[in-house]
C-alpha cells in the first residue's frame, strides 16, 4: 500500500520503515509540506528520489508508478522541494514534462547524493568496495593495460573496474562512478581535474577513400565534407577549424560506436585523439596524424568532497605509469588501418 503523504520506503527518515518519534506537543502534518520556520535541512532523500523519478519518466503518474505512490503524492513532494530551493526544477506547461535550467543543474546533484547515500547503506560494498572509475571512449589509452595490471597487484583487495558511460563526464557528476578519464576541456562544475597527459590528434576517414593514403592529412583537409560529430561525449566541434575554415558540414551522432559506423559508411570524416586508434579499430576506418591541431588533454576527474578512500592511490599509480612509459609512446606517421 502507497504511502499517502509521498515517503518512499527505502528506511529513510520519515518512511513506513523508519517511523519518527511520537511527539504528542505538535499535530501530524504533511512532511510534504514544509511548516513555518523549517530549517533549512527539510529536504529528506524521498524528495530528491521523486524529483529524479519525475525527470527519468517526463511524466508524473509514471514516476509515481514508478515510486509505488499516488500521483498526488509526488506531485506535493516536488512542489515542496521547489519551495524549499526557491526554484522552478520542472516545467509544467507542457503534456510531457521536462526540466527548467535550473532543473538540469540540480539533476546530477541529486543523483549523485542518491547515490552516496544508497551505496554508504549497501554493506556488501562496505566488506568489498570497488573503485569506479568511469570513461566515454578510449579510456587510459596506451596505458590501460598497465593501470589494471599495476592496480590488481597493488591493491587486490580493492576492485577497479572500469565502466564506459557516454556521457561528457562518463557518469562521475551522476554519481555512477567514483572517478572518471576524460578528454578535452570539462566545464561541469563540482570536478576536480588533473592533467595526466596529452595525445595528439588523428584524422578517421574511410578506409578505402582517397585520403586514407596519406602519410599525414591538415585540418583543412577534412573540412570540404561532412564532419562527424559525438556531441554527447566527443571533444571535437567546429571551433577546433579558423573560422574562415570551417567544415561545410558536419553529422552529429551520440556515442563512438555510431561515430566509426558512419565513417566507415562514409558519410563523413571524424577526428579523435591518437589512442582512438588502438582502442577502437574498425575494418572500415583509417586513422591518420593531424599535422596542425592541437592536442587533446587526458584528465583524471574526481568531485570534489569526501570520495572512495583509495582515489589517491589511483592518481598516484596513474602518474606513476604515464612516467615510466610516456618516452615509448611516440605516435606513428603512418596510416592506421584498423
Amino acid at each position: 500500500m502507497s504511502n499517502p503523504e509521498g515517503a518512499d520506503t527505502a528506511g529513510e527518515p520519515g518512511s513506513p520503515g523508519l517511523p519518527a518519534p511520537a511527539r504528542p506537543d505538535r499535530p501530524a502534518r504533511d512532511t510534504a509540506t514544509p511548516a513555518p520556520g523549517t530549517p533549512t535541512r527539510a529536504v529528506e532523500l524521498r524528495h530528491l528520489r521523486a524529483f529524479l523519478a519525475v525527470a527519468d519518466e517526463g511524466n508524473v503518474t509514471r514516476a509515481a508508478a514508478h515510486l509505488g505512490l499516488t500521483q498526488p503524492a509526488v506531485s506535493r513532494t516536488l512542489a515542496a522541494l521547489e519551495r524549499h530551493l526557491g526554484i522552478r526544477l520542472v516545467d509544467r506547461s507542457t503534456h510531457h514534462l521536462a526540466l527548467t535550467p535550473e532543473g538540469v543543474a540540480f539533476r546530477d546533484k541529486a543523483a549523485a547524493a542518491v547515490a552516496a547515500f544508497d551505496e554508504a547503506l549497501d554493506t556488501g560494498r562496505l566488506r568489498h568496495w570497488p573503485l569506479r572509475l568511469g570513461h566515454a571512449w578510449s579510456a587510459f589509452g596506451p596505458y590501460t593495460t598497465p593501470l589494471l595490471r599495476g592496480w590488481q597487484e597493488r591493491y587486490p583487495a580493492t576492485p577497479l573496474e572500469l565502466l564506459r558511460i557516454d556521457d561528457r563526464t562518463a557518469g562521475l557528476t551522476r554519481g555512477e562512478v567514483d572517478a572518471a578519464l576524460l578528454r578535452g576541456p570539462v566545464e561541469a562544475p563540482g570536478l576536480v581535474t588533473e592533467v595526466l597527459f596529452t595525445e595528439a590528434r588523428v584524422a578517421a576517414v574511410t578506409a578505402d577513400g582517397p585520403l586514407a593514403s596519406r602519410t599525414s592529412l591538415r585540418l583543412a583537409d577534412l573540412a570540404g565534407g561532412p564532419v562527424v560529430l559525438n556531441t554527447v561525449s566527443g571533444t571535437t566541434t567546429p571551433a577546433l577549424w579558423p573560422p574562415e575554415a570551417r567544415p561545410a558540414a558536419t553529422l552529429t551522432v551520440a556515442n563512438t560506436d555510431d561515430w566509426l559506423t558512419a565513417i566507415a559508411a562514409g558519410r563523413g570524416h571524424g577526428v579523435s585523439a591518437a589512442s582512438t586508434a588502438a582502442m577502437h579499430p574498425h575494418p572500415g576506418v583509417a586513422y591518420v596524424p593531424l599535422d596542425d591541431a592541437p592536442g587533446v588533454p587526458v584528465l583524471l576527474a574526481r568531485r570534489d568532497g569526501p570520495g572512495h578512500p583509495a582515489l589517491p592511490k589511483l592518481a598516484a599509480l596513474a602518474r606513476e605509469i604515464v612516467a615510466r612509459h610516456s618516452a615509448h609512446q611516440a605516435p606513428a606517421r603512418r596510416p592506421h588501418h584498423a
